[in-house]
């Protein structure tokens, strides 16, 4: 049984994690509460986005993660105002959900989702 979304981890080249480390801060808006040379860790919204430097494959390829918004028009501006780029524009994918995808300068894609349906009340 899923239970919901727990974890998204991207994967870093080793040398980039002080830079991911400081785009993932400014995207989350907030520090993360575990820094390791191992393991960079956020919370944000009940949830773990984890930032992993082991020259993993970043980009696309795996799963898609989306993060919630309320707002995905100002949200995808934010992100390319971050330094992301757009994968998939903002689209209707039935039910007023919104969806898009955009990559991070690492080249890991992040989705963002404007779901009506969905009460950000419900997650504490």
């Amino acid at each position: 049984m899923i239970l919901g979304l727990r974890t998204c981890i991207y994967h870093i080249p080793p040398d980039q994690l002080p830079r991911a480390k400081e785009w993932y801060t400014l995207v989350a808006g907030i520090a993360p509460y575990f820094d390791e040379p191992f393991y960079v860790g956020f919370t944000v919204g009940g949830f773990e986005l984890g930032l992993v430097p082991d020259g993993g494959p970043p980009g696309p390829g795996g799963t898609d993660v989306y993060w919630g918004t309320v707002d995905i028009t100002a949200e995808v501006a934010r992100l390319i105002g971050l330094g992301a780029t757009e994968v998939e524009t903002a689209k209707d994918v039935g039910g007023g959900i919104q969806v898009a995808v955009l990559a991070d300068p690492f080249g890991n894609r992040i989705g963002v989702i404007q779901n009506p349906h969905f009460d950000p009340a419900a997650v504490r």
